[in-house]
């Protein structure tokens, strides 16, 4: 069976979790037996040799309006043309979705489409892509309405999709778990990293890693971190700002409160991998502050490294952190504005500071929250599992 994986994030080209997902996705079906995968990716051609095509979108197309979401239907045609010899077409993130549709049509082939995120769920991304978010919100709709197979990452993935797609047929959606390389994402208790980035490893830490999105929840987490214990470390690994606007505004809020209190440290721009497991490893704490998040791969990579989460009790996490087990869950609760903000603001940064400021205080929970954080991800979470239920999935729908 001859699968083509359709992504625009693929090594080395990675920022988010839908890349490293498909990057591990893809290689772990390579190695089931029957399955015959070709990884077509937007971006320059790759060595890799699960990589059957690579798609630039148009330069025609560069200076367009809509943020770029026509170059994107661009690589999703070159892609959609160049899939006639395959027997399964699985596509993931809007991005692909409209590449895959196009191959269902042009074909006749069953098309999968992975939803890592619902563009009507994200309405903040209007605020990056402009009258494109109508673009991207078409390219998705289009796709899953019509998909032999929708892939949920997460059962409140599961959930959202049938209640914003409600003509999809709940019998075309599979809840699949998001895994983790378990060996890559280890504990690892080497310090050069940290030395490199002046991170004090005896001073209770407390790391961020994500994305300068509304979605992350960055803003809310600054509002905490003004309420942490002065003796504790923030580390925020935040880069890739959405756009101009919200880069400008965190880095106001983060030198203001870089004033204010002492270690706080902000990591700009793309940390390497094997820093940014260096850093959660020594970390007390992990947090995740998400508004929205339909399954929550951050918080996976931090378990593995054995580091207790706190993060916020939204889409897929109470599906990955146990409360009072692997970390602690803080309740949410959306307020009626455009992005989905906490309806109090407030009260939420207040109850994430008093769950961080809890485990900082006991170690030693933390430490057995970080141990069985790791043991559920071996159990629950690795790669292998996910492909072979992936592969069935096609398989069935021949």
């Amino acid at each position: 069976m001859k699968v083509a994986v359709l992504t625009r994030e693929y090594p080395p080209e990675v920022y988010g979790g839908a890349g490293v997902h498909v990057e591990h996705l893809a290689a772990q079906l390579a190695l089931v037996e029957g399955v015959d995968v070709g990884v077509h990716c937007f971006g320059a051609p790759r060595a890799d040799p699960l990589v059957a095509g690579a798609h630039e979108p148009w330069s025609v197309l560069a200076d367009a309006p809509g943020a770029g979401t026509l170059g994107v239907l661009s690589a999703d045609l070159a892609m959609a043309g160049a899939l006639g010899d395959t027997d399964v077409v699985h596509s993931h993130t809007w991005y692909a979705n409209f590449g895959g549709h196009l191959a269902k049509l042009l074909y006749g082939k069953p098309h999968v489409v992975t939803t890592h995120s619902l563009e009507p769920l994200r309405p903040w991304k209007a605020e990056q892509l402009g009258g494109g978010y109508e673009v991207s919100s078409f390219c998705e709709r289009t796709a899953i309405e019509a998909a032999d197979a929708v892939v949920a990452v997460s059962r409140a993935m599961g959930d959202d999709v049938q209640r914003v797609y409600p003509a999809v047929d709940p019998s075309r959606i599979h809840v699949i778990h998001n895994g983790i390389d378990a060996e890559t994402y280890r504990p690892d208790l080497g310090t050069e990293w940290l030395d490199r980035y002046g991170v004090d490893p005896d001073r209770p830490t407390v790391v961020f890693v994500g994305r300068i999105t509304r979605q992350k929840g960055i803003v809310h987490l600054l509002d905490a971190a003004a309420l942490l214990d002065p003796s504790s470390q923030l580390v925020l690994c935040a880069g890739a700002p959405d756009t101009p606007e919200i880069g400008a505004e965190v880095r106001a809020r983060v030198e203001a409160l870089q004033a204010a209190r002492p270690h706080v440290l902000w990591l700009d721009g793309m940390v390497p991998r094997a820093a940014v497991i260096q850093l959660v490893s020594h970390a007390d704490v992990f947090v995740c502050p998400s508004i929205y998040e339909p399954f929550g791969l951050i918080n996976l990579e931090a378990m593995a490294c054995e580091t207790a989460v706190v993060a916020s009790a939204v889409g897929g996490i109470p599906e990955i952190v146990v409360d009072g087990e692997t970390g602690s869950l803080v309740d949410f609760e959306p307020g009626r504005d455009a992005i989905g903000s906490p309806a109090d603001p407030g009260g939420f940064a207040a109850a994430l500071a008093q769950r961080i400021d809890q485990l900082l205080a006991d170690p030693a929970t933390a430490r057995r929250w970080g141990q069985a954080g790791r043991a559920r991800v071996l159990e629950h979470f690795t790669w292998p599992a996910i492909a072979r239920r992936t592969a069935e999935l096609y398989r069935s729908l021949d």
